[in-house]
């Protein structure tokens, strides 16, 4: 089967060679992405902030410049229109109103007035600023109870040198990613929030097969250098990380150029936090390790020995 080979034979990449200026680049990443979050922060969906949401089908095709037009002479505020599906379904955003849930449904009868009778109604549904702030806060805590069973959950397979690089990979990978919302202002609502935590997940995943092949060989390469154990680790699995994250952003690129608007966001938060965890798996989550003084088990047979001997 020498023809479904990936690679051709075990690569020799030296990886950990650039380890100093990939934890530049990724501090740079990270302080621009918390400096975004706190100057501008995210561009909260309806989800988070509240307001309306209609979709709609229409007899024709839409026109969504016409209904654009329509809908900002109301006087609503903040609309926005998008395909949804077919081109006679149209999702409707508009901004939460005042007056409380009269207001919201004042708003709705003002939008059906506008569109008229011949519009199929599928879905009206209104989200209040006390619901929002509830998922906000959920949202938060999902991120950080994944985060915390990552944590418990390489600690226990490997050692806590691993946890404590496993996690610092995830904070980078997901902080960035965050980042990357907050700078462009894309939408953050709760497809997003699953999107992060799937990144988290296939991040951690990506991880931990290096961080094993590292355990096998601290067991076999006794007297080696542990950058260049490290190196090899990596060139070992090499492969394995570019099949796996190939095919699923082949997979992804697709979902983003034929998915619609609807999944461009979730898909497109897939696909660079894809990069970034393959990305930090390699020149992060790795070179972490050969600052935590990682112990082979030879070293931990001499501490015994000595500790004997000295009884």
């Amino acid at each position: 089967m020498r023809f479904m080979r990936f690679l051709a034979g075990t690569p020799h990449v030296p990886f950990l060679r650039y380890k100093g200026l990939c934890f530049i680049l990724s501090a740079v990443l990270m302080i621009g992405s918390l400096g975004s979050l706190l100057t501008q922060g995210l561009n909260f969906g309806i989800d988070f902030r509240g307001g309306i949401l209609m979709e709609v089908r229409t007899p024709q095709p839409a026109n969504l410049s016409e209904m654009r037009s329509t809908l900002g002479q109301l006087g609503l505020g903040e609309v926005s229109l998008q395909e949804f599906g077919a081109d006679t379904d149209v999702l409707i955003r508009i901004q939460q109103q005042d007056g409380g849930e009269e207001g919201q449904q004042a708003a709705i009868e003002a939008v059906r007035g506008a569109l008229g009778d011949e519009v199929n109604y599928r879905r009206v549904e209104f989200v209040g600023p006390k619901v929002g702030a509830e998922l906000i806060r959920d949202g938060i805590l999902a991120v950080l109870i994944a985060l915390s069973a990552i944590l418990i959950y390489i600690w226990f397979r490997f050692e806590w040198q691993f946890g404590i690089g496993g996690v610092l990979t995830l904070v980078h990978d997901v902080l960035i990613t965050i980042g990357l919302f907050s700078v462009l202002q894309l939408e953050f609502n709760l497809s997003t929030v699953a999107a992060i935590l799937t990144i988290a997940g296939y991040s951690i995943n990506d991880t931990v097969v290096v961080y094993d092949r590292i355990r096998e060989n601290l067991r076999k390469y006794k007297k080696l250098d542990i950058s260049a154990l490290c190196d090899l680790s990596l060139n070992d699995t090499l492969a394995r990380t570019l099949l796996t994250s190939g095919t699923t952003i082949l997979a992804l690129i697709a979902l983003f150029a034929f998915g619609g608007p609807v999944v461009r966001d979730f898909s497109g938060a897939l696909i660079f936090g894809i990069l970034i965890g393959t990305y930090s798996s390699i020149f992060i989550a790795t070179p972490v390790l050969t600052y935590m003084n990682l112990r082979r088990d030879n070293d931990k047979a001499e501490d015994g020995s000595k500790a004997t001997t000295a009884g």
